[in-house]
């Protein structure tokens, strides 16, 4: 039995994805001829490595936006989801979320690896057809491996589907994957296709496969390629920044930018219902707003001023005031991402103390932070059971953030790094005259002063878009930011600010990587704990 568990775990050789991608006109194929025929067969097979993973949209676990309840930015409202326990810090090798997330990219590898070692199967009589497909399927797999590598360090690593034998092996460090994984992603963007797809675009091309390659070497603090990618993206002229910050995550501008990089469309889950409004909007009469992810007051008190200043470093109104008034002189991402108390929602003013208020804290389906985000959250799916949202899972924003925060750490600030983060201000509507950096008020900046600015450009930038956690834990500030209670709403209570508490946190140096779960080390001998577990 052991035998057989530790053969599933690694080869994962169970094709348990989409019902469509089992659809097929002869169910009793058995082998690779058989079973692929033509062209569509082989999107089949990407297209349930993407879904089941990546761009399902009713999976808590893994749908970006829910990522943020991992971090100081947000709450997540109900333990199952897995990012409520992990932000808190309640976790050990027997929580369920690392079983979970950890089995589920095995299985994929698995599955990949079988997929790669047949593709050059001549069923598909067409070879640039199947180099493209092939180069999909291999960008899928490094996909995976950025991810393991990230959460757990060192892990299995297989280029191949594996037996038994290769089940018993150790662990590969990490670096060694890694200096594996970066040369293999380079050749892999040279056999996708240049452009995007006019259909099925959440697929890899080669430039939105660089900027993931792009989004893990900045992870990994490979600045000079972080940057070199960023610049071969940027000089490809292929994407650009969407005129309207706010209407980039509504239904006006989702699925007509030039912004998004990397899709979550809807035809990447085959059309099926978005759950945005649902998951992270407010219960309004019966509307069906969940709550399920909210903002915290770290992250409202991270938006900075209008004019690019920090709350606690603009001499236009005191801290105090901008703690009790996040829509104070703010930086207009701010209510372009959030709302709260005061605003207004489908016409009605939020009054999350009120209990007669369909948005009171305390209510079950309620906030209890008082802020909800704003962005993927639109008014006209308010009273119905779904949306049609097109997502970005990485867009040309991040290109130009990653290619300023790569040139700044390593102190190595030019021209274009400047302007990379004029553009974001700019579209977002900063008071320019103040707020580019190329400014005097910029000019005696240290590093350490950029470090800081770049962060907080990159955390209010990309609020609710599933990218906190991650960048918390690459600039291990987690033990800072996660070591304080989450708290919501602040307001004046006889004289002093009292601001909502939701829950305390706890996060330990060894949080930096995740554990292996006690039934992953039980299948899989050559499995090392990591330390502290």
């Amino acid at each position: 039995m052991r035998k057989i568990l530790i053969i599933f775990a690694i080869i994962g050789l169970s094709l348990t994805g989409c019902v469509e991608f089992l659809d097929k006109t002869d169910p009793t194929a058995t082998s690779f001829v058989e079973f692929f025929n033509d062209e569509e067969d082989l999107r089949r097979v990407v297209y349930s490595s993407y879904l089941d993973v990546f761009t399902h949209p009713s999976s808590h676990q893994t749908l970006f936006y829910m990522e943020e309840g991992k971090s100081d930015n947000a709450y997540s409202r109900v333990d199952g989801h897995h990012h409520q326990r992990i932000a808190n810090g309640n976790i050990n090798s027997t929580t369920s979320a690392f079983l979970f997330y950890y089995e589920l990219q095995m299985k994929h590898l698995g599955r990949l690896n079988t997929f790669v070692e047949n593709a050059d199967i001549p069923y598909v009589e067409d070879e640039a057809v199947r180099t493209k497909y092939k180069a999909i399927l291999e960008a899928l797999r490094v996909w995976h491996y950025f991810k393991l590598t990230f959460r757990w360090g060192d892990v299995p690593f297989h280029l191949q589907p594996a037996d038994l034998v290769d089940a018993l092996q150790p662990t590969t460090p990490k670096e060694e994957i890694l200096n594996q994984l970066f040369p293999l992603a380079d050749d892999i963007a040279s056999r996708l296709p240049a452009d995007e797809y006019t259909s099925d675009k959440y697929m890899f091309n080669k430039y939105s496969f660089k900027a993931l390659t792009m989004r893990y070497a900045l992870y990994n603090g490979r600045y000079e390629l972080a940057a070199q990618l960023a610049k071969e993206i940027m000089d490809s002229e292929k994407y650009e920044l969407y005129s309207n910050y706010e209407e980039l995550f509504q239904y006006e501008g989702a699925s007509t930018n030039n912004e998004f990089i990397m899709h979550f469309d809807m035809q990447s889950h085959n059309n099926s219902a978005t759950n945005s409004f649902r998951d992270l909007g407010p219960h309004y009469r019966t509307g069906n707003g969940q709550s399920y992810v909210v903002p915290l007051k770290a992250l409202v008190d991270s938006y900075w001023t209008l004019q690019g200043r920090s709350i606690s470093n603009c001499p236009l109104h005191t801290e105090e005031e901008y703690l009790l008034d996040p829509n104070l002189n703010r930086d207009p991402r701010y209510e372009s991402s959030i709302m709260g108390h005061g605003d207004t929602f489908y016409g009605e003013p939020i009054d999350i103390y009120n209990t007669n208020n369909p948005m009171f804290f305390e209510n079950q389906r309620a906030s209890k932070s008082g802020f909800w985000f704003k962005k993927f959250v639109s008014e006209a799916d308010a009273f119905r059971s779904g949306g049609n949202f097109d997502f970005g899972l990485l867009r040309y924003a991040e290109v130009l953030l990653t290619y300023a925060e790569a040139k700044i750490m390593l102190n190595d600030i030019d021209d274009l790094a400047l302007e990379s983060i004029n553009m974001i201000r700019q579209r977002a509507g900063l008071d320019m005259s103040i707020a580019d950096v190329t400014g005097a008020e910029y000019s005696d900046f240290s590093q350490e002063d950029w470090i800081n600015l770049i962060r907080n450009e990159r955390r209010i930038e990309f609020a609710g878009e599933g990218l906190r956690y991650e960048d918390i834990i690459r600039w291990e500030i987690a033990e800072d930011v996660l070591n304080q209670p989450a708290l919501g709403h602040t307001r004046m209570e006889n004289g002093e600010m009292v601001s909502l508490k939701i829950e305390d946190r706890s996060f330990q140096p060894h949080n930096y990587r995740w554990p292996f779960h006690e039934n992953s080390l039980r299948v899989e001998p050559g499995l090392t704990q990591n330390p502290g577990y």
